[in-house]
């Protein structure tokens, strides 16, 4: 099985401009991905997708392929992760002239993984082959509130009600059912799932428990300091990764 591993960084943010190269700890936000998929042996290529000249002059230099720019089609806000991973699938296996079997997708704004995460990931994803279908494996963990018992929505007087019932009122968080946040982190999924879905959850996609602790990417200020603070717990001031 021959795996191709992606990272998406687009040179436009609405959110927090530029936050795909904003130093973490002193380096560019998505070389820590890039040396974490480096260290990963089960990937045989790992190329990123951008359309900007200065990420992938960042991402070359930090050892990662950029055998293509993104088109701007595929670089505006509104683009969804699925219409980018079939792109730089079919561009990465005419480039190389080579067939992916599976393509790994690692968000570059979470740097708090560790290269053990996307090989459980990968190992997950092959595992569960052995014995079911599964088109898809990405990164979750246990969701710090609960549609069953602490999120609110409003009903159409403007009332608060619980978002998610049961037959049997919950009225403690532990009788409520496990319920999953999904990580914007790592995402191990099928070559042909790529090619014919267009959603992650039109197909099986089944999750791996990253732990809350890893689960923060950066999308604003507020993320970024967050973030930040976790790396300096983690890492200190060094530039391990």
């Amino acid at each position: 099985m021959s795996i191709l591993c992606v990272i998406g960084a687009r040179g436009g943010s609405e959110g927090l401009p530029g936050k795909n190269i904003r130093p973490v700890l002193g380096k560019p936000l998505i070389v820590w991905s890039i040396e974490q998929a480096l260290r990963v042996k089960l990937i045989d290529r790992l190329i990123v997708s951008t359309d900007s000249p200065g990420i992938a002059r960042i991402a070359q230099n930090a050892g990662a392929d950029v055998p293509f720019l993104r088109p701007p089609a595929l670089a505006a806000p509104d683009v969804g992760k699925f219409q980018v991973w079939k792109h730089a699938l079919q561009a990465a296996e005419e480039y190389y002239d080579k067939r992916f079997d599976v393509l790994v997708d690692l968000d570059c704004t979470n740097p708090l993984r560790d290269p053990f995460d996307i090989e459980r990931a990968i190992e997950q994803y092959f595992s569960i082959r052995t014995t079911r279908e599964v088109d898809a494996v990405f990164s979750v963990c246990r969701a710090r509130k609960n549609p069953y018992f602490n999120i609110v929505e409003k009903d159409e007087q403007g009332a608060m009600k619980i978002s998610k019932s049961l037959k049997e009122r919950i009225v403690c968080r532990q009788g409520a059912p496990d319920v999953y946040d999904h990580v914007a982190s790592i995402y191990v999924l099928d070559r042909e799932y790529v090619k014919k879905a267009n959603y992650l959850f039109d197909g099986h996609a089944e999750g791996y428990d990253i732990g809350v602790e890893k689960s923060f990417d950066i999308d604003s200020e507020l993320d970024a300091k967050i973030v930040e603070f976790l790396m300096k717990e983690k890492y200190g001031n060094g530039h391990e990764s």
